[in-house]
C-alpha cells in the first residue's frame, strides 16, 4: 500500500483502525487471558492510546518490533515469557487479519493442548499450477489436497521461542511465517480449518473486500437483491 500516510494497520473502517477489529476478537474470547502487541516504535503511543479507547484490558504489553517479521514475533515471544512462562499457550496473529472469529481462536488453543500446535488454514479455492518458466505450465496441482496458511499459528512458548532461537544462531532470518519455522526445526504441524474470510489486508483490494464483508455482516441482507 504505497503511498498511504500510515501503516496498513491502522487504516479506518467506520472511524475504528483494522488493528482494533483484529484486537477485539481475542479481548472478548473467554479462553484468551493476556495480549501482547508488538507494533512500530513510532505507533507505541498511538497503539496505547487505541488500547485505552478501546478498553482492551487484556492488552498487557506493548512492545516495538525489529526489522522483520520473523524478527518481531520472536521480539513478542521472548516479552511473553518474561510475562508469563515458557508453559504459555501462545496464538500469534497478524495485526491486519480482522476477520478471524471466536470459534476458530478456542479451537486453536485446545488443539495446542492435544497436538502440540494449531495452523490454521482455509480451503485452496483456485487451481494451483506450477511453471518452470514464466509462460509453460508445468504441474497442475490437486486443490483437493491443498491448504491455504493463516493465522493465528499457535503453539506452546517454549516450543516456538526455542525454533527462533535456533533460527537466530543459524543465521535463518527470511521465514515467512511461525508455521515454516517449526518445520524447519522438525516440529509436527496440525491444521485447523477457519474461515474461507479471514483474509490478511495487504493491499487496497483486501481493503476493499473487508469493507464489503462487514458490510454484509451488519446488513446480511444486503447485496441479496441483484439489478
Amino acid at each position: 500500500m504505497e503511498g498511504l500516510s500510515m501503516p496498513k494497520q491502522f487504516l479506518k473502517l467506520r472511524d475504528k483502525p483494522v488493528l482494533a477489529y483484529t484486537l477485539e476478537h481475542f479481548q472478548n474470547n473467554a479462553r484468551v487471558d493476556k495480549i501482547v502487541l508488538v507494533t512500530l516504535e513510532k505507533w507505541l503511543p498511538y497503539c496505547s492510546k487505541m488500547a485505552e479507547d478501546y478498553r482492551f484490558d487484556k492488552l498487557s504489553a506493548i512492545v516495538p518490533g525489529g526489522l522483520t517479521s520473523q524478527e518481531s514475533i520472536r521480539i513478542g515471544l521472548e516479552k511473553t515469557k518474561e510475562l508469563y512462562g515458557e508453559d504459555a499457550v501462545v496464538l500469534i496473529h497478524d495485526g491486519v487479519r480482522p476477520l478471524i472469529d471466536d470459534e476458530t481462536i478456542t479451537k486453536c488453543i485446545y488443539s495446542v493442548m492435544q497436538y502440540g500446535s494449531a495452523i490454521t488454514v482455509s480451503p485452496q479455492m483456485e487451481t494451483i499450477m506450477i511453471g518452470e518458466t514464466q509462460d509453460q505450465i508445468h504441474q497442475i496441482i490437486n486443490k483437493e489436497n491443498c491448504r491455504v496458511a493463516r493465522a493465528p499459528q499457535c503453539f506452546y512458548l517454549r516450543d516456538i521461542l526455542d525454533a527462533h532461537h535456533r533460527a537466530l544462531s543459524d543465521h535463518m532470518v527470511s521465514f515467512v511465517d511461525s508455521a515454516s519455522i517449526m518445520d524447519y526445526y522438525g516440529y509436527p504441524l496440525h491444521s485447523v480449518m477457519g474461515p474461507i474470510d479471514n483474509i490478511k489486508i495487504t493491499t487496497m483490494i483486501d481493503f476493499e473486500v473487508f469493507r464489503a464483508l462487514m458490510k454484509t455482516r451488519n446488513h446480511p441482507s444486503a447485496f441479496e437483491k441483484i439489478g
